[in-house]
């Protein structure tokens, strides 16, 4: 049985940081394309960043110089470390994997993990 837990939400103030973390069991990600997609009330769920299988992170404008996507094989597990937090970027943070090595459109995704920025 494949899932995808996230963790590390919280509740900070604007300027903060949270680190949140992806664990995947039942599948090896190794070879794919992992991510975080958010979504805040009454919007869209939009793409944060991502991580390909060679390491090669992309980031949302939003997300860009405040935001770092990590990947840690060894452990099945992704990370997304947000700095310099903005009300705006409270939302439901989910992680999400690919089909394949680069992004390719979602696959499989996290329950997700409630960010507050306040």
């Amino acid at each position: 049985h494949v899932q995808l837990v996230e963790s590390g939400g919280g509740s900070v103030q604007p300027g903060g940081s949270l680190r949140l973390s992806c664990a995947a069991s039942g599948y090896t990600y190794d070879n794919y394309c992992i991510g975080w997609f958010r979504q805040g009330v009454g919007l869209e769920r939009d793409e944060v960043a991502s991580i390909d299988a060679d390491g090669s992170p992309r980031y949302a404008t939003s997300a860009k110089g405040r935001f770092t996507i990590s990947r840690d094989s060894a452990q099945n597990t992704w990370y997304l470390q947000m700095d310099s937090l903005k009300s705006e970027d409270a939302a439901m943070y989910y992680c999400v994997t690919s089909i394949s090595g680069t992004w390719a459109g979602p696959n499989r995704w996290g329950r997700g993990t409630q960010v507050t920025v306040s």
